[in-house]
């Protein structure tokens, strides 16, 4: 079984607590996926920001729109710095998440690692070079378009000239 890295940073122009609020509500999660996965939250859930040991239950549509539960576990949460979240049972082989937040001069600097890796052996691999890899950067683009949406960088101030 192979396993991948994909690994995203944006800088977010809004203070680390805000950024920790927003990303360790898992409700956000759905805002941030694109539509067409379909990613709805399973009930019953717990509501309660991300903490050591959270089971999430998820109903996703990775492909060809079929439905697939995936099952996640937080873990190794520290506010407002870091938190993870492994998958129990969903469409990977493998699935680690980590998601690291710092200060930065512009707000806060969000660090996104997955380490992933695909079943069925030589054809998952196949999938991941064909699909599964261009998707998986999609999404993440996706991501980086909304947070730019939700959390616009303030405007630059252009000083006024006065005509003479």
């Amino acid at each position: 079984m192979k396993v991948h890295v994909l690994e995203r940073t944006q800088v977010l122009p809004i203070p680390i607590e805000q950024a920790w609020a927003f990303f360790s509500t898992p409700r956000n999660l759905a805002l941030i996926t694109p539509p067409e996965l379909g990613l709805r939250i399973r009930e019953p859930f717990d509501d309660r920001p991300a903490h050591d040991g959270q089971l999430i239950r998820y109903t996703v549509r990775p492909l060809l729109g079929i439905p697939l539960p995936w099952l996640t576990r937080i873990e190794r949460v520290s506010a407002p710095g870091h938190f993870a979240d492994t998958q129990l049972r969903g469409p990977y082989a493998r699935w680690y998440h980590e998601h690291r937040f710092e200060t930065d001069p512009a707000g806060t600097r969000m660090h996104d690692r997955v380490e992933y890796a695909l079943p069925l052996g030589p054809l998952g691999d196949l999938m991941h070079r064909l699909v599964v890899r261009r998707r998986l950067e999609r999404i993440f683009e996706f991501r980086r378009h909304v947070l730019e949406g939700l959390f616009p960088a303030p405007q630059a101030r252009h000083p006024h000239t006065a005509a003479a």
